[in-house]
């Protein structure tokens, strides 16, 4: 069963040590009191905010700072780059011309890392 995202929900990353909150700009989005997200609500520091620190060594930052380390393993503050919409998203529901974001959608980082929703925020929207 998949639930509707709106803005509020909350996000972790694979390679993050926190959860962030999603927003969504309410353009034309508004069905309930929150507004409902698309695939295309993967803008970085405007949807998707960063999630604490990032151990990733696909990370430049991190890849940099572990070598000076001598080789040990030191997270850097996370900075997402995403390039591409969530997928796979509701071909059959559409939320201002794209497909509707469910919370079983998932984004990728240019660092690696896997995003997903663990909490839709407050709808109770079920969507395909």
């Amino acid at each position: 069963m998949a639930f509707a995202v709106c803005g509020g929900a909350m996000l972790a990353c694979s390679f993050g040590m926190a959860p962030a909150v999603f927003n969504v700009l309410p353009l034309n989005k508004t069905i309930t009191t929150m507004p409902l997200a698309n695939i295309m609500d993967n803008k970085p520091m405007v949807n998707v905010m960063p999630f604490g620190m990032c151990s990733s060594l696909a990370n430049p930052t991190v890849a940099s700072a572990t070598a000076a380390a001598m080789g040990v393993l030191t997270p850097c503050p996370c900075i997402p780059v995403i390039t591409a919409p969530w997928v796979p998203g509701s071909p059959t529901v559409l939320i201002g011309g794209q497909p509707a974001l469910n919370n079983n959608c998932k984004l990728m980082c240019n660092w690696g890392g896997v995003i997903q929703i663990t909490n839709p925020g407050t709808t109770n929207i079920m969507v395909p």
